[in-house]
């Protein structure tokens, strides 16, 4: 009798190794600089997510030059505290995931718009925005903010909304001017395009 209960134990059970010294100083390494070189970390909880979901998830946010990398709370308490991040950190739940970027917002949006189809099985914790703790509200809000292609492309659009509206005006006031006179060339302006250097994006209030 003990020994079935044993095999069926063996059978659902799951061993978990400890890390190894060498181990954990590796992930320290990597929490260290992707927390360098980021401008907003996204604390994710994960904690019903599929594997092939946790993957298809990754590859979404790498794609958009957001890093999703998971690791022990304990590992990121320590890494977080060598960093002296102001305020009050948001509880951490579940299996912990991070999310950052140079970005502000690439993270955050990424991560929220995939929970809008995996309610149940994964949500938004909170976060780090330049160097202070955000709570899960705050990150939500964060991740609402249009992103750094999406300003340029809405820039952009007004700007060549308005040149066009100069342009029929002119033509407009050409053509009044210049009646019984010989036509005049109409004015044509070309579209406006807006380059910004890698690195650089739009202040956010």
């Amino acid at each position: 009798m003990l020994r079935t209960q044993l095999r069926k134990y063996k059978l659902f059970s799951i061993v978990i190794m400890p890390i190894s010294k060498q181990k954990k100083t590796q992930i320290l390494d990597v929490l260290d600089k992707g927390f360098k070189t980021a401008e907003t970390v996204v604390f994710v909880n994960f904690h019903k997510l599929p594997v092939k979901e946790l993957t298809v998830l990754r590859k979404d946010l790498r794609e958009a030059g957001v890093t999703l990398y998971v690791a022990k709370k304990t590992l990121v308490k320590r890494a977080l505290d060598t960093k002296k991040v102001t305020g009050t950190q948001p509880a951490l739940e579940g299996e912990l995931a991070l999310a950052w970027s140079v970005d502000p917002v690439a993270g955050a949006k990424g991560v929220f718009e995939f929970t809008k189809t995996h309610k149940d099985q994964m949500s938004l914790m909170g976060g780090v925005y330049q160097g202070a703790y955000m709570s899960k509200d705050e990150i939500t809000q964060l991740a609402s903010i249009l992103g750094r292609d999406q300003l340029l492309s809405k820039f952009v659009g007004m700007l060549n909304e308005s040149i066009a509206q100069v342009v029929r005006v002119l033509n407009e006031r050409a053509t009044v001017l210049g009646a019984g006179a010989p036509a005049t060339a109409p004015v044509v302006v070309a579209e406006a395009t807006l380059e910004v250097p890698e690195g650089v994006v739009p202040a956010i209030a």
